[in-house]
């Protein structure tokens, strides 16, 4: 099993993290995790609110919830609680994978336009599930909005493109809070949509807390994810009454909540500062190019690779951003993940950096960024 967010350069950056301690001279002096969202790992600090919560009506609340920010009725039966995002995604691929039709790999890629800032163009959906159909039964359309690795945010038209496009192609949409309002031919479409501890300003990845949203289900269907669902062991307290206290800030009225606003509004200014800054330099950077952030913790800058680093890749057996990755890890202390572990556009090469280091640690690993890419350019030029 092959997964570029823990693999080897993150391994290797352990590795690192020892030999440091161990006292081992270095051209740097500590490693920079920006592999990885986890907001507080790196140094956010958590809001005071979500370490005074209390547990009751966790399904009920997030069914208000989401009626209040959708402004259509959310029925609680339709709600399940999961440990994390990534376990409910899990639940449901398990659900539509019935083993009929062929039995290649579960994930057919689909690329999105980087040139339009990262959207999701119809044709190119169209090419992958035509490609799917020649040895499987495409069942399950998944977006991630906003984007990871990516860190845009879809436009309202082009989420109502690929909601079409699902209805007409019978696909189960599977998605991070796509809703939208379209009329009555589309009420009916089957949607798995998730939400985690871990998004937005919270950031709290360790509670692993998390719920799913299916609705339009066949009953039929709808009992055997029940099923499903019970038969496991269910998310723990904590991650649940995390996810209760997320979907139930404060209100103006109580004590807390002056509190509350001023380290929302702090996270969220933070992370505008640092977005800016991170798509800023890296556009500044020759053979370097970077869409701006919009939504989400991460970047995914594109690198004009220098033909010598294609061919010294060639070499070495591996994919030219997974030898950068390397060497921009051993020579400056940075670990990010290569972009050829999220399959990228072929002929592409992209690294996701997350955009969490407090502000003045971002900026030293922005300067350590900027000395090892010309350094990297000039020896491959």
């Amino acid at each position: 099993m092959e997964y570029a967010v823990r693999g080897p350069i993150v391994i290797r950056a352990a590795e690192i993290e020892q030999e440091l301690k161990a006292g081992k001279s270095k051209p740097f002096s500590d490693v920079i995790r920006a592999n990885i969202g986890d907001c507080h790992a790196t140094g956010q600090k958590p809001l005071t609110f979500l370490r005074q919560f209390r547990c009751e009506g966790y399904r009920e609340d997030i069914a208000a919830y989401i009626t209040n920010r959708d402004g259509h009725p959310c029925n609680p039966d339709n709600i399940f609680l999961c440990t994390g995002a990534s376990d409910g995604i899990k639940t449901i691929m398990k659900l539509c994978m019935t083993g009929e039709g062929g039995n290649k790999r579960a994930g057919i890629n689909y690329y999105l336009n980087e040139d339009n800032n990262w959207s999701l163009d119809i044709p190119e959906l169209k090419r992958s599930i035509q490609e799917a159909r020649s040895h499987c039964v495409p069942r399950v359309l998944c977006v991630i909005n906003p984007g990871n690795p990516t860190g845009q945010v879809l436009s309202r038209e082009n989420i109502e493109n690929v909601i079409q496009f699902a209805k007409e192609e019978n696909l189960v949409l599977m998605a991070d809070e796509v809703l939208t309002e379209m009329g009555p031919e589309y009420q009916d479409i089957e949607l798995a949509s998730f939400m985690s501890t871990s998004k937005g300003y919270m950031g709290e990845c360790g509670f692993r807390g998390g719920y799913c949203e299916a609705i339009n289900l066949d009953p039929d269907v709808k009992v055997q994810l029940l099923k499903s669902i019970s038969a496991k062991l269910c998310s723990s307290v904590s991650g649940q009454a995390a996810m209760d206290v997320i979907v139930n800030p404060p209100s103006s009225s109580e004590p807390s909540y002056p509190l509350f606003l001023k380290e929302k509004e702090q996270v969220l200014g933070d992370l505008k500062e640092k977005a800016k800054m991170v798509t800023e330099t890296f556009n500044s950077m020759d053979r370097m190019s970077c869409n701006v952030v919009q939504g989400a913790m991460y970047a995914f800058p594109q690198i004009n690779m220098p033909p010598a680093a294609l061919e010294e890749a060639k070499k070495r057996g591996v994919p030219a951003d997974v030898m950068y990755c390397f060497e921009l890890l051993e020579k400056t202390g940075i670990c990010v993940v290569p972009g050829s572990g999220f399959g990228q556009r072929p002929g592409t090469y992209h690294f996701r950096t997350t955009i969490l280091p407090p502000v003045e640690k971002l900026k030293e690993m922005l300067e350590r960024f900027r000395t090892f890419h010309e350094q990297f350019s000039s020896t491959y030029k």
